[in-house]
């Protein structure tokens, strides 16, 4: 899977302490599937709203979305999910020349941030939450306990696999963020400064930019500079 999804911002002496650069509830819907609908907005063109977790068979309804949609806008609410999904589904919309905005009010993590970075124009409104993390294989603790308990043989073979598709997730991300043309700094001084494992509350391995972080590494391509209009204001939904 991309790591593309990970990310940085929570220092390692705040343990199991919520990261605090994120909210307690991100508006960030729990749809199990992405669903694609699509919003008029009187004298402009519409957007294309994607809400939900990025499952496994999200493509061919991207497409079948992208081909019937009439508008250039993506706006996201997501919170991830298949990885591999998220960012062939960012490589679409970047082939279809689809600009990505996350509006105010709704939050875009892990899996997410391909589709976000697919945009040929990139928006993240005052209010809009791109959230990283940092992706693991080790984030099931149990796991790795089942695994040590049955002795050394299994844990090296483990450890093996861990390292070698570590390796080839941190390829898979800067191949991404290159063509994609965010800065790899994001990974270096951001994504991979995060704790990959924790116990408990999810969000200390949160990170959430900062506007000035977003314009920094290129995530946006459009910095915010004032008031969202209100007709790019959706309607806080309740998360379905």
């Amino acid at each position: 899977m991309a790591a593309l999804c990970a990310s940085a911002g929570v220092e390692a002496q705040q343990g199991a302490r919520a990261n605090p650069t994120c909210p307690e509830n991100p508006n960030w819907s729990n749809y199990r599937e992405m669903r694609f609908t699509v919003q008029e907005r009187p004298g402009q063109r519409p957007v294309l709203l994607a809400e939900g977790a990025i499952d496994d068979n999200l493509i061919p309804r991207l497409r079948a979305a992208i081909e019937a949609f009439q508008g250039d806008e993506i706006w996201l609410r997501s919170p991830g999910g298949n990885a591999r999904v998220g960012n062939e589904a960012g490589r679409i919309i970047r082939e279809n020349n689809l600009q990505t905005r996350i509006p105010a009010g709704w939050a875009c993590f892990s899996a997410c941030n391909f589709l976000f970075m697919g945009g040929t124009a990139r928006y993240v409104d005052n209010g809009g939450l791109f959230i990283v993390h940092m992706f693991t294989h080790t984030s099931d603790r149990q796991a790795i306990r089942q695994q040590v308990a049955q002795g050394e043989d299994n844990t090296i073979g483990l450890i093996g696999d861990i390292e070698q598709d570590s390796a080839l997730l941190a390829s898979e991300d800067n191949d991404f963020l290159i063509r994609m043309g965010i800065s790899r700094r994001l990974l270096t001084e951001v994504m991979y400064q995060q704790s990959a494992v924790g116990d408990g509350d999810p969000r200390t391995r949160m990170r959430c930019l900062t506007q000035a972080e977003v314009n920094t590494y290129n995530v946006a391509t459009v910095p915010w500079a004032g008031t969202t209009p209100s007709q790019n204001q959706p309607a806080r939904r309740s998360g379905k």
